[in-house]
């Protein structure tokens, strides 16, 4: 029941709470309580005072039920996020100004008052902006709650306000500005909803010049926000106009999965689904644009998760609707040829997606669609292409009671597809004549791609169909006037056409030959004419027979005659390139093929133009991927070319090597007497010196095919593309951070094996990453050296591991990985913020229960116990992660480490090498550790880039021998087992002999002194696996002296952005050319078969020959004719 209207100002007290207590348990009262909540409100608004006399009214009446409903509110604004009770509150205040202001216009219009009469002010008015006033107050509140609670009633109540005067409505508006930005997440998505809702009441020319506008501030929200709910706020209260339509779109792409199922199924599937008489927006698919739409469905069908695919396919679904406005009702055909019609069917990759997805969502959609007889004639870029998806589809889901209906016969496909052959001739040669416009040979060029791809699932039942539609398309490819890109379309259905691979290799190498014969044809002709002939018996005649004639030099020809030449050759190797993708069989079985490698790809990848040069060498690395002995002739050819061709030939030089270590790789990575370590090599410092974006990813990429599919398992790559992956310098190589990313988990969980080599390269990763972070440049970001620790504790975690043939999870992963780190935590040279870390890491490490070798539990224990006894961490949060993970040690092995005697251990065979380590660590001085983190900020910015090259562009091979477990040194300076060699210059001092001191300021390696190089070591590689001599290559007699010289570098990509930078990593970078050329010299220097013969000169050996003669000569040799 409605609370009962009081008699007086004082029956307020008690009747105003009885509504708020009815409307706090349900909204269904809610409406009984606004109409006598506002009859109490007029009866107190009669109750007045008069002022002295006449000269003024005092509100008595309004002022005390103003102050018993602000009373009320009160009690709601302590109460927290989640209480529906006090949602209900606030949603009946706001529907309660909302009444009251309805009631009042309502009286205005009975007592014909003047609507624009702002000077006159009533009952609403003065409760609405006294209200506004006091929720302004708790805008600056300390609690929480308490700014919660008025931003949700400001985001309720705005909405139903009228007018506002200017000074309460900028106060709202920089109150609310402020809001959005408060820490509380839920606090900032209310300032957001109430925010959106001023954003139609601001004028910009009132606005300063540098003041954000309600629209930018949250478009600023929607892309920056740290809160998933206040991005999805902002999604689902910003205005959409052609303005914040791009900001929208960004978030197809946004990291949580509900802000982008709404943007497809909120806010775009709201703009598509209007009422007949309502105008399209912003977001209709008519509004938008091609690149908007194709952005639209690339991201939305392709979205990792379901539930975003079904919301976007949803709404492709109801676009097919929404563009159908001016067709008749019920014409499924038509519906479908508009929707293609707002795509470019010609340039669009994303269409065919989109299709698709209508035929599985709208099924009444699919089931309505018949092709009868009249839709073949005149076809169209829509109608070839909706039905080739329609068979696709059909095909697909084996739907062939369709299929027999839409199907045309083979016969009659031939007829179609020559007409539409001779239609785009037709439309090329107007075109050529008239010089108009390219679109109408496109779209019949569209059309006849689409025809040749329906070719492809028809019933060739029909022989004379077949040799018809066989012949024509051989005469197709035979054409110079067909374009180029029909070529590939008509050899998918030549390969379909064909009986066998053999004969479509027969076919093609016919057609290339009478391509390349076709310019000597009329000169043929007219020479046969005038030769005399022989007269038979029987009257007829016959030629002499005549030995055929060679092609022209190119010296013979005229420049036209060499242009047309090599447009032919082009047209040839294009024909070799898509028949060598389509064949499986080796290059033995088809000796065909021999004779176009000698006559067209051979020279070909002897010229120097460079489309020509480019297409022979995928040619000639298509063959080797089928042709073994050809590939290790060949392969010395590809290294050659990588290291001055231009970026576009190296691109495709280096897919082709990769794809020969693929295929194989018996041949090349697991057999040493041909290099394979040398490959390897060779490709890291390639790697190392390369600059351009693509070839860094395309190197990486094809390093991770080669260690995810096991082929290689060297730890030098797995350091240099982790160091890759992080570095800095890296952060805009999308193309390379997005392949890596998907390495890394794939490559850890998919083997416990792969898990155990991670483990080994970590310390070696993070120390060179640790001191790229610390050198780093203020303009430059990278990630943490603890988050690097939580990334390989959660690669090597063997909980995540998969076991594969019949490999279980190796449980030891990351105790082998405590080990190493707690040995690593013993060095003095480890600055304490990288102790910090380490010790921390300790604690997120997996400890199995059950353990298969307690010698690992025990020498960990031995490792924690004499680390805090004999060099415990100076830092106390280190200290305290490492008692941490002391007492889970002991807590997790209570039973092997019972009774724990280190006297008692030191007798165990199995632990002597451990108790040798221990031995010679001697306890630090309180002022010899953290030292070098104090200097290290004053030497960062004294020689940051020179430090930096020394640290982060070191080589692999010292990398991993510094972390390999060297036992630090005693007093004397001397270690116990074999020191490592840091450095190779003449200056170094003898470290035997020198005095140990207080540390430097941040331990660096010392490199080797070197000019300036960027030439690439061209060490010679054996490849040919014959029986010469492979020990003439310098021998190893002088390894302990020349041993670091031999290591290879791990590459670090260059920094594009600091140019002065380049100069510095040169000189003081990884081992590059000149230290491995001192090698050559001593040892290797009469090799003459290798790779990189020519390495001392920058030039390219084919491309720059003296003479035709000898580069014919040099390549000759390489591919072992």
């Amino acid at each position: 029941m409605p609370a009962r209207i009081p008699t007086s100002v004082e029956s307020l007290a008690s009747a105003i709470p009885k509504a708020f207590e009815q409307a706090q348990t349900s909204s269904a009262n809610h409406q009984k309580n606004f109409i006598s909540l506002h009859k109490i409100h007029i009866n107190a608004a009669a109750k007045t005072e008069t002022i002295r006399g006449d000269e003024g009214i005092k509100l008595v009446g309004e002022r005390a039920f103003e102050d018993c409903f602000i009373d009320m509110v009160n009690r709601v604004l302590v109460v927290k996020k989640g209480i529906s009770v006090a949602d209900r509150i606030v949603k009946f205040v706001a529907g309660y100004i909302k009444f009251l202001n309805a009631k009042a216009l309502q009286r205005e219009v009975k007592q014909e008052e003047a609507v624009d009469d702002d000077d006159d002010e009533t009952t609403a008015t003065r409760f609405t902006r006294r209200l506004l006033k006091h929720f302004l107050k708790g805008f600056e509140a300390k609690d929480k709650n308490v700014r919660y609670r008025v931003v949700c009633f400001v985001a309720e109540v705005i909405s139903q306000l009228g007018e506002l005067d200017e000074d309460m409505y900028n106060s709202l508006r920089v109150a609310l500005f402020e809001r959005v930005r408060d820490k509380e997440p839920f606090v900032r998505v209310q300032a957001v909803a109430a925010l959106a809702k001023i954003c139609g009441s601001e004028d910009i020319e009132e606005l300063g010049e540098d003041e954000q506008t309600a629209t930018e501030v949250l478009e600023n929200l929607l892309a920056h926000d740290p809160s998933a709910d206040v991005r999805r706020a902002a999604l689902l209260n910003i205005p959409i106009t052609a303005q914040t339509l791009p900001a929208v779109l960004t978030r197809t792409r946004d990291i949580d999965m509900t802000v982008r199922r709404l943007v497809y199924g909120s806010v775009l599937l709201l703009h598509a689904e209007l009422p007949d008489d309502a105008m399209p927006g912003a977001a209709h698919p008519r509004a938008l644009t091609i690149a908007q739409r194709e952005q639209i469905v690339r991201h939305g069908l392709g979205d990792r998760e379901p539930v975003v695919r079904a919301a976007a396919g949803k709404l492709l679904g109801a676009w097919v609707d929404a563009v159908s406005v001016e067709t008749k009702k019920g014409a499924v055909l038509e519906d479908l040829l508009a929707f293609l019609g707002t795509f470019d069917l010609r340039e669009s990759a994303v269409v065919e997606d989109a299709l698709l997805s209508v035929f599985v969502t709208r099924v009444d959609v699919f089931d309505a669609l018949e092709f009868d007889e009249e839709f073949w004639h005149g076809l169209t870029p829509e109608k070839a292409f909706l039905v080739r998806v329609f068979v696709d589809h059909c095909v697909s889901t084996k739907e062939s009671a369709r299929l027999e209906k839409v199907l045309p016969v083979v016969t009659a496909h031939a007829f179609r597809i020559q007409d539409a052959y001779n239609s785009l001739l037709d439309s090329l040669a107007a075109a050529e004549e008239t010089d108009g416009d390219d679109e109408v040979p496109d779209d019949r060029e569209f059309v006849l791609a689409e025809l040749l791809r329906l070719a492809l699932n028809l019933d060739y039942a029909d022989e004379i169909g077949r040799r018809r539609l066989e012949q024509f398309v051989r005469h197709m490819i035979s054409q110079e006037a067909l374009p180029s890109g029909l070529v590939t379309r008509c050899l998918d259905l030549l390969r379909t056409l064909s009986s066998s691979e053999r004969d479509l290799i027969r076919v093609v190498v016919e057609v290339v030959h009478e391509l390349r014969d076709a310019n000597d044809d009329d000169e043929v002709i007219n020479e046969l004419i005038d030769d005399d002939v022989d007269t038979t018996i029987d009257g007829s005649t016959t030629a002499a027979p005549r030995a055929p004639r060679g092609p022209k030099s190119p010296a013979e020809m005229t420049s036209g005659e060499r242009e047309r030449a090599d447009a032919m050759d082009v047209r040839c190797l294009d024909l070799c390139i898509g028949m060598l993708e389509r064949v499986n069989g080796t290059f033995e079985e088809n000796s065909t093929l021999e004779g176009i490698l000698g006559e067209l790809i051979v020279p070909a990848v002897k010229r120097k133009e460079l489309v020509l040069r480019e297409k022979g060498l995928v040619c000639l690395g298509l063959c080797c991927l089928i042709a073994r002995r050809m590939a290790l002739n060949s392969f010395q050819l590809f290294l050659s070319q990588v290291q001055t061709a231009p970026e576009v030939l190296k691109l495709r030089v280096l897919q082709v090597v990769f794809d020969v270590l693929m295929v194989h790789e018996g041949d090349f990575l697991a057999n040493a007497s041909v290099g394979g370590g040398r490959v390897i090599e060779f490709l890291l410092q390639v790697l190392g010196n390369e600059e351009s974006d693509k070839l860094q990813a395309l190197i990486c990429t094809g390093f991770a095919k080669l260690m995810l599919s096991g082929m290689i398992s060297d730890e030098r790559v797995l350091v240099s593309l982790a160091l890759i992956y992080l570095s800095p310098d890296t952060a805009e190589n999308q193309e390379l951070r997005q392949s890596l990313s998907y390495f890394f988990p794939a490559y850890s969980y998919s083997s416990p094996g792969h898990q155990r080599l991670m483990q080994k390269v970590f310390l070696a990763v993070f120390d060179q990453l640790s001191k790229g972070y610390r050198e780093l440049d203020e303009d430059q970001e990278m990630v943490s050296p603890p988050q690097v620790c939580a990334m390989f504790v959660d690669w090597t975690d063997p909980q995540k591991a998969i076991g594969t043939q019949g490999q279980s999870p190796d449980q030891m992963v990351h105790v082998e990985l405590a080990t190493s780190i707690l040995r690593a935590l013993f060095k003095k040279d480890i600055p304490r913020s990288d102790k910090k870390v380490l010790c921390q890491a300790l604690n997120k490490l997996f400890l199995p229960h059950e353990v298969d070798d307690d010698d690992k539990v025990r020498t960990l224990k031995l490792l924690v116990h004499n680390l805090r006894t004999r060099r415990p961490p100076r830092d106390a949060s280190a200290l305290a992660a490492l008692v941490k993970f002391d007492g889970a040690l002991s807590k997790q092995f209570e039973k092997q480490l019972e009774d724990f005697n280190e006297s008692e251990y030191r007798q165990l065979q199995s632990l002597q090498e451990l108790f040798e380590f221990l031995d010679d660590i001697m306890p630090l001085d309180e002022d010899e550790d953290g030292d070098e983190d104090e200097e290290a900020p004053v030497a960062k910015k004294r020689a940051a880039r020179k430090r930096r090259s020394e640290s982060v562009t070191s080589d692999a091979a010292s990398i991993m021998d510094e972390w390999a477990g060297t036992p630090p040194r005693g007093k004397s300076g001397k270690a116990k087992s074999k020191r490592r060699r840091t450095s190779q210059s003449d200056d170094d001092e003898d470290e035997d002999n020198a005095v140990e001191g207080s540390p430097s300021a941040l331990p660096t390696r010392s490199m080797p002194r070197r000019a300036a190089t960027k030439k690439i070591d061209m060490t010679p590689i054996k490849l040919e696996g014959d029986d010469e001599d492979e020990d003439d290559d310098g021998g190893d007699g002088d390894g302990d002296e020349d041993e670091g010289e031999d290591e290879e570098s791990t590459p670090v990509p260059r920094s594009k952005r600091h140019a002065s930078r380049k100069t510095t990593t040169a000189k003081s970078g990884p081992m590059r050319a000149k230290s491995r050329q001192r090698e050559v010299d001593r040892g290797q220097g009469d090799e003459d078969d290798s790779v990189g013969s020519g390495a001392s000169e920058p030039a390219d050996s084919i491309m720059d020959s003296g003479s035709e003669e000898e580069a014919d000569k040099e390549v000759d040799g390489m591919l072992g004719e």
